[in-house]
């Protein structure tokens, strides 16, 4: 959760990185909380029958999609590659895959053009250490 959290207080920040922890925590919470959202539409009777999900869940997928993006661009840059290759996304069928697996690599050791290594305790970003202690 406390990952979830994390990448909140970053809202809209595409510079610096995010290691592959910060990213892929920060996708299953979002993941559960959107089924949560699409499951309180439908108890409330809010959902659309055509659709299956209603405005709780348009609203979370709204206020969550900048945070999102931006995660996943400092996830990139982790990775040594520029936020601009998100749109790998558009190529049909192979572009999500490689995303996926570009997403799941480690990221490059040490400092890169994106700032220092999360991971690296001495870093002056910190939030990896900072974070993996109270994990």
């Amino acid at each position: 959760m406390n990952w979830y959290l994390a990448v909140l207080k970053k809202y809209a920040v595409f510079s610096g990185r995010a290691r592959r922890q910060e990213y892929w925590m920060f996708v299953l919470f979002n993941i559960l909380f959107a089924i949560a959202a699409v499951i309180l539409d439908n108890v409330l009777g809010l959902a659309s029958p055509q659709l299956g999900y209603g405005p709780l869940y348009g609203l979370y997928a709204l206020a969550l999609f900048i945070p999102g993006l931006a995660a996943g661009v400092r996830r990139l840059h982790d990775t040594g590659k520029s936020g601009w290759f998100f749109f790998i996304v558009l190529i049909p069928l192979v572009g999500p895959i490689w995303l996926i697996i570009v997403l799941a690599t480690e990221g490059q050791k040490g400092s890169n053009e994106y700032g220092p290594d999360p991971k690296d305790p001495s870093s002056t970003e910190g939030s990896g250490a900072a974070l993996d202690s109270n994990i």
